[in-house]
Order: structure tokens, then sequence, then C-alpha cells
């Protein structure tokens, strides 16, 4: 993934982030100083934002505010990744469960992309936001995600993995991997510790269905302590809640269309 992104791009997207973080609307100089940006660059992108209908501005407290299009734009999304019901009941239910943070995440390109995080309700938690990427052979969900594919594919790409990664002690060995993947295989989960974050890690599982091709997994993250701590617990309701939530409402899915 190039690390390249284009200026007015990233300078947009931050801006929506950054409405999404504080919940007001913001004015110019607020956008301005929270980024860096000169003024003049910030005003023509809120400007844009205006023209395109992404942002109002009230010309009497001289803010800017998204507008309903924002949510309408990704409001398919949802649906489209996890179904109706049967994924989002099935993160509602471990973080329940769980009491710790449970996450969706899917291949992108090189990288393991969380694509939906449901926080634990505890003061000390494992915290990552929507969009997060990670090392796809460097990270325990992405070890989760490249156990389902064929051995083939692994190859080419931890080929690609290392042409990309300038640092060599970040080079992935594939004979490490391929042995860690085959025990992933065995047992049918991950447990990562400390593994991207010192004292973090997470349990996860592959989810049964593919959502418009992509592989899932789900993940259970927070401290290590209390990973270790409740192990059997986090795994014992991953299985049953996938099976409940997931497997089972496929199962009737199948039913209905046959009928």
């Amino acid at each position: 993934m190039s690390k390249e992104v284009i200026k007015t791009a990233k300078r947009l997207f931050e801006i929506l982030e950054y409405f999404d973080e504080v919940q007001r609307p913001l004015s110019l100089k607020e956008v301005a100083l929270r980024f860096g940006y000169p003024v003049s660059s910030a005003s023509a992108v809120l400007k844009s934002m205006v023209v395109l209908g992404y942002v109002d501005f009230d010309r009497y407290s001289r803010t800017y505010m998204p507008t309903m299009r924002i949510v309408q734009l990704g409001h398919w999304v949802q649906g489209a990744l996890f179904g109706e019901r049967g994924i989002s009941a099935l993160v509602n239910h471990l973080n329940k469960e769980t009491e710790e943070t449970v996450s969706i995440a899917t291949q992108s390109d090189l990288y393991m992309q969380y694509i939906h995080v449901q926080p634990s309700p505890r003061t000390i938690q494992f915290s990552i936001k929507p969009g997060t990427i990670r090392p796809l052979a460097r990270s325990g969900l992405g070890w989760m995600l490249l156990s389902a594919r064929s051995d083939e594919t692994i190859e080419k790409l931890v080929r690609r993995i290392n042409f990309e990664e300038e640092d060599r002690k970040k080079k992935v060995d594939l004979k490490e991997l391929m042995q860690k993947l085959r025990k992933i295989r065995k047992d049918g989960y991950v447990i990562s510790l400390h593994t991207v974050t010192a004292g973090a890690g997470v349990i996860g599982m592959l989810l049964p269905e593919r959502r418009h091709g992509r592989i899932l997994a789900i993940g259970v993250g927070g401290p290590v302590e209390r990973l270790v701590a409740k192990r059997t617990q986090i795994l014992r309701s991953l299985r049953e809640g996938i099976d409940k939530f997931v497997t089972r409402e496929d199962r009737a899915s199948a039913t209905k269309a046959r009928n």
C-alpha cells in the first residue's frame, strides 16, 4: 500500500473524522488549528464540501456542520458486510458476555483492517478505531485471515510484503509463518498476546460466511492478563455465539431460499 496520500483527500477525511470525534459544529479556525492547515487551505476544503452538499455553513455562528448526506452515503455498508442481523447480534452478544472489546476484521491488500469495533464497557480496555490497519502477516487477526488462504496464495502475499518492507527486521519468515498458520488451522482459533501492542492481545476466530467475497474474522481484545484469565470462557463464547448468531441464521436463510 502506498504511503503517499493526495493531500486534499487526506484533509477531507481528517475533517470528517474530526466532526465524528467532537460531534458538534466547527469553525474554520478550529479546523485549521486542529490539523495545522493554512487557513486558506482549510477554507478551500470546507467550501468544497459545502458545494458538494456534505457540509453546511451557518453564516450567523460561522460554523460548519455535516449534513444527513454523510449518513446516507454509508447507510448500506453495515448490511452489505454483516447481513441483516447475525454478525451485529454476535458482536453485541460477545461484548456483553466477555466485557471486552469485540472487533471484525478483513484483509485489505497486504494489511488486516478493523472494519467494526465495539468497545469494552470497562475503564481499562483495548482501544482501536474502525479503519485501523495492521500488518497482515504480523498481527493476530491477520494470521487468522491468512489461515483461510491457500499455501500458494500465502507465499505470494509474503513475497509482496517482504518486497515492500524496507526494515529488514520486519520482513516475514515464510517457514515460521506457515508453522503458525498450520497450528491456527488445527486449533480453529488464534491467541495473540503482546504481538502488536505490549500488554494487549486478541483471541479470534474466522466467521463461517464470506460477505461479497471477503473473509471476515472476529476478535475479542483486551489486556493480556484478562484474556489469559478468561481464555476458556472467551473461546466458548466465540464458538457458541458464532453457531447461534451466524451459522444458524445462514442455515435458516438457505432453507427459506430453497422453499
